[in-house]
């Protein structure tokens, strides 16, 4: 498989995180509308993705250019904390460093996908590589970001809704029941990047630019027919696949579903993934998908065989989760990153 980045800049609010599993299922409505997309069309490698995965989407990452570099930085890996510094006898200063760890919530990683469970970063080491990014990129941008304080590149925020009848434009006599929903928004100026693992049988970098071009202009996720999930491609490129000799685990860049007896020791927060059917299934009948237990981004697996290192993929896909679509599956796959653990911490 080949690895593809794919470069977007948020055009405004999403009202679903970009998340891998959901960037494969939106990505499956573009293929279903062309079929062109993928050679064979979108019914030929859902039958055999069990086994033949031909798309599989990272999260979205963060990315900066610094200094003519490029530098992601990552979710810190769900890993016990004492994995992050080295043990000492000074209880005090252990207190210490694990509060300092506890406000650096990222890890930095360069290109070559190496990554150092020493790099890790707060919000002010992200704002200062905003700020580098986009000096040369958007003077004008930078001038008006200079201008503020520090703060997260990703934001959540409350957004108010209630039901309106559209006949008289009011909520209706009784019927005011407000509700709030979470919106998240990027800074200005931050651009992220989506790691894709695709089949060069099934379709290729220029087709996979074309999709996701669409479904940015269509928007992305919950509430799009509003105006959210709104994001332009600014960039493609092919990566080398992440490669580290001594590996023995995986860091996780998107959620999946862990295949059974695949690894010995894991470390990952657990979710529920409440799916939903896109576009017009989402009216349906039965909009709803059978939830899935998966694994969050940022999860380490120690893998049992060193030869699962020759898949640039780890875990699996879950079918049979749809009452109405019997082809629907979802991405327990995830492309990640090859790591070296050492011994064990507390």
């Amino acid at each position: 498989m080949r690895l593809c980045e794919i470069t977007i800049r948020p055009l405004g609010a999403l009202g679903t995180p970009l998340w891998g599993d959901t960037l494969f299922g939106q990505f499956c409505w573009q293929v279903e509308y062309d079929p062109g997309l993928v050679n064979g069309g979108l019914d030929r490698w859902v039958k055999i993705y069990r086994e033949r995965p031909f798309a599989v989407f990272s999260s979205a990452i963060m990315r900066f250019q610094d200094n003519g570099r490029i530098i992601y930085a990552l979710k810190r890996p769900d890993l016990p904390r004492g994995w992050f510094f080295k043990k000492t006898a000074d209880r005090v200063a252990a207190f210490l460093e694990l509060k300092k760890i506890k406000e650096k919530p990222w890890v930095l990683v360069d290109e070559d996908g190496r990554l150092d469970l020493g790099r890790l970063a707060g919000h002010e080491e992200l704002w200062d590589l905003l700020m580098r990014s986009v000096s040369l990129r958007q003077p004008a941008l930078y001038r008006r970001l200079s201008k503020s304080e520090v703060q997260p590149l990703l934001l959540t925020y409350p957004q108010p809704h209630n039901t309106i009848y559209r006949l008289t434009q009011t909520t209706g006599k009784g019927a005011f029941a407000p509700y709030v929903m979470e919106n998240y928004f990027y800074t200005p100026g931050v651009e992220l990047a989506l790691w894709v693992l695709i089949d060069e049988e099934a379709l290729d970098l220029e087709r996979l630019c074309v999709g996701l071009r669409r479904l940015g202009q269509t928007g992305f996720g919950r509430d799009a027919s509003t105006g959210l999930g709104r994001f332009e491609v600014v960039g493609h490129r092919e990566l080398p696949l992440p490669h580290h000799p001594e590996a023995n685990a995986c860091y996780t860049l998107a959620p999946c579903v862990p295949a059974p007896a695949s690894y010995g020791e894991a470390y990952f927060v657990p979710f529920v993934r409440y799916g939903k059917h896109g576009d017009r299934l989402a009216v349906s009948r039965q909009p709803f998908k059978a939830p899935v237990v998966m694994a969050a981004q940022g999860a380490v697996f120690v893998l049992q065989d060193p030869q699962a290192f020759a898949k640039p993929w780890f875990g699996r896909a879950v079918t049979g989760v749809s009452k109405i679509q019997d082809k629907a599956v979802v991405q327990g796959y995830t492309p990640y990153l090859p790591l070296k653990l050492e011994g064990s911490h507390d």
